[in-house]
């Protein structure tokens, strides 16, 4: 029975690594200052609840706040005196020290506001390593007194008056504007007015203090000075804490620190599995997100939770959180951004670019994806339950047999992109006068995972077809074989592709299957007669086979027919391969039911903990054919490549196998040469390739 926290007060409260807190409700709950680091949450309710700092925490961090913004505001003051001696006539090297503090100070300034505070950072330090070499080039002319040392040390002068001023401007400048992110950060409605406005009054007031107190001391002119330049600092470290905390990018350094600073002594869901878990209208402020599990955690009008600290997860990205929040996307682009596991339940995402991103475990139940570009888009294990793909853009998208589709409300799709010259690029129906009944979408387009793949390339006999099939089928009853499409292929290439029962291993039956074939059809006409005897099933098949080898060919390009399988009771026999393009599903299917074929000639690797030949290749097989960014001819080279690989390690040590590998290693790496760097498959060939080169003797 799962624990029911709700509307209890557990501030403070202790529950790090507890793994008995899946399903727990802490919907009200005062989650402040908890500490739930790698606990077990799986589908735990915290809707409403209330995460964040405890008061004397947020007490403390305010404090903390002014005291480093006052002694800021006294810095800035002394940063201006060393620009007030401008005027100092009595002196030519104050003069040049000032005159070079101020043009630090211009410059500064001029390229916080233009690029922002990290790109005025590397300017000043470049600066600070300029004057340390004037100082040193000063200090080594001393040392040897040459003539016009004079002349170097008012150089010297200046290039140490510009190393202060840059590292008073970067100490200054960076504390009040993180003072002031954190009073952001920290406070909130009144309490946050009060807070924000002493963050900002008192830097200012100390500085005017100190001026006050020049003046009394007849400092006169230069205080005046030193007080104009220190509240204009103080000014633009407010702008830069303010543009920080309201998400400018130029300043994202500051709010970084801000925000990890505020987490102190916030909540804590460190390393915690939030998976299904619902923050809906939570409170979120001071949390603290990194390394978290968060697959299909609901975030839906979850409050401040631009102020949580989100390490990696795709929380970092602002727009990201406020479509979680909002539910509101339409029209957004999010290409190629890693949102695996991401909830967006009934979102609307109407013509929201997802091209290249991984949506992989996501929950778009009941989300409106009308007119979405999912070009590349990684969909494995995706729930698509009800939602809508009507006039969506599906090329090369990545959906596998865990992709849920049951329900989607679709009436028609696009198999490419649009273009000027084509808007409406390879519909689906391809009548624009014809849509999808309700239903029909997912029968359509979802390719049939567990199938058997049976191709024969040559000189095909239908009758030893129909009864190695029939053999195989009753050798192994709990494969629930069951022919669901055929089709030709040039003029005497078939392919027999049977459905199976999840799990089943098709590999051997595959190796079973064309063993048992090929001794079949060395047999005579009138053996095989002797088998077949009266059997309607295998003569039905046999019928089945010979017809379609004798249809005429429909399709002038890639050279791939569809029998006509309708009359004998075979289900789901739409063309898959032509849904997916080109035709080549099921010739790719066909080259790794060979590729696999040679890898089970393989010997097993002796030690689990060691892979040999044949496991790199299985798990390289996987990578090319699961990879999203690979055309499929490249992917149909590749597996002969691998193919080849399998048959040279059945030698590996020997020098010609060895050769046929280097070649076989060389054209892998140009095929996988030019796919982006996040490709799955760029990593897999970076980390098995070199792994079976050493195993052939090649590393």
């Amino acid at each position: 029975m799962p624990e029911d926290f709700s509307g209890k007060n557990l501030r403070g409260r202790n529950f790090k690594s507890r793994q008995d807190l899946a399903g727990a409700n802490f919907n009200y709950a005062d989650i402040r200052g908890a500490n739930f680091t790698n606990a077990n949450l799986t589908g735990a309710n915290f809707s409403y609840a209330k995460a964040g700092l405890q008061r004397r925490w947020a007490i403390f961090l305010v404090l903390v706040s002014w005291l480093l913004s006052g002694l800021s505001g006294y810095l800035w003051y002394v940063n201006g005196l060393l620009v007030s001696t401008i005027f100092d006539t009595s002196s030519l090297e104050n003069q040049i020290g000032s005159w070079t503090s101020l043009i630090v100070l211009i410059v500064f300034f001029f390229v916080t506001i233009a690029q922002g505070l990290e790109a005025a950072l590397g300017l000043v330090a470049l600066i600070i390593a300029v004057a340390g070499s004037f100082a040193f080039a000063f200090s080594f002319a001393k040392s040897i007194a040459i003539a016009g040392s004079g002349v170097i040390a008012i150089a010297g002068s200046g290039a140490f008056n510009g190393a202060v001023t840059g590292a008073f401007t970067i100490t200054v400048v960076f504390v009040i504007a993180i003072a002031v992110a954190v009073a952001i950060a920290v406070g909130g409605t009144i309490a946050f007015a009060i807070t924000f406005a002493f963050t900002i009054a008192f830097p200012i007031a100390i500085v005017i203090l100190v001026a006050i107190v020049g003046v009394v001391a007849g400092a006169g002119f230069n205080t005046v000075i030193g007080l104009l330049i220190a509240i204009a600092g103080v000014l633009l470290s407010i702008s830069i804490g303010w543009q920080a905390m309201k998400g400018n990018q130029k300043h994202s350094l500051v709010r970084n620190i801000a925000i990890a600073f505020a987490a102190t002594g916030g909540t804590s869901f460190r390393g915690a599995d939030l998976t299904n878990a619902d923050f809906t209208q939570a409170t979120l402020k001071s949390t603290d997100l990194r390394n978290t599990i968060l697959i299909c955690t609901r975030w839906y009008q979850a409050k401040m939770l631009d102020r949580v600290r989100p390490g990696s997860t795709y929380l970092q990205n602002s727009q990201v959180r406020q479509l979680l929040v909002t539910g509101q996307g339409q029209g957004k682009n999010f290409d190629r951004e890693n949102l695996r596991g991401i909830n967006l339940q009934a979102a609307n995402l109407a013509d929201t670019s997802f091209i290249g991103a991984d949506l992989s475990k996501a929950n778009f139940q009941d989300a409106d994806l009308s007119r979405a570009k999912l070009k590349q888009t990684q969909l494995d294990g995706t729930d698509l339950t009800g939602a809508t793909l009507t006039g969506a853009y599906i090329e090369d998208w990545g959906i596998t047999n865990t992709t849920k589709l049951h329900g989607v409300r679709c009436e028609y799709v696009f198999m490419r992109l649009p273009t000027k010259e084509d808007p409406d690029p390879l519909r689906k129906p391809d009548n624009k006068q014809e849509i999808f009944a309700d239903g029909d979408f997912a029968d359509f387009i979802q390719p049939i995972f567990d199938t058997l793949d049976l191709y024969h390339n040559q000189g095909v006999d239908p009758r030893a077809v129909a009864i190695a099939f029939k053999n195989l089928a009753e050798k192994h009853p709990e494969a629930e074989l069951e022919i669901v499409a055929m089709e030709k292929r040039g003029d005497d290439k078939i392919l027999l592709r049977a459905k199976t029962a999840a799990g089943s291993d098709k590999s051997q039956l595959s190796a079973e299957y064309f063993d048992d074939y090929n001794q079949l059809k060395a047999l005579s006409q009138s053996q095989q007669l002797l088998l077949v005897e009266k059997d309607k099933r295998i003569i039905s098949l046999e019928n089945m086979v010979d017809t379609a080898l004798k249809q005429p060919k429909f399709y002038t390009q890639g050279n791939t027919n569809m029998s006509d399988i309708s009359g004998i009771n075979i289900q789901g026999s739409s063309n898959v391969s032509g849904i997916a393009g080109n035709n080549s599903i099921a010739n790719l299917g066909t080259i790794s039911g060979n590729v696999s074929i040679a890898l089970n000639q393989l010997p097993d690797a002796t030690d689990a903990e060691k892979p040999g030949i044949k496991e790199l290749l299985s798990q390289l097989q996987d990578a090319i054919i699961q990879s999203t960014y690979l055309p499929e001819e490249e992917k149909a080279e590749a597996l002969k490549q691998v193919k080849t690989l399998a048959e040279a390690g059945k030698n590996p040590q020997e020098s010609t196998k060895q050769k046929t590998a280097k070649t076989a290693i060389t054209m892998l790496k140009g095929i996988f040469t030019g796919l982006p760097a996040i490709a799955s498959l760029v990593e897999a060939g970076n980390k098995l390739l070199p792994a079976i080169a050493k195993l052939f003797g090649l590393g």
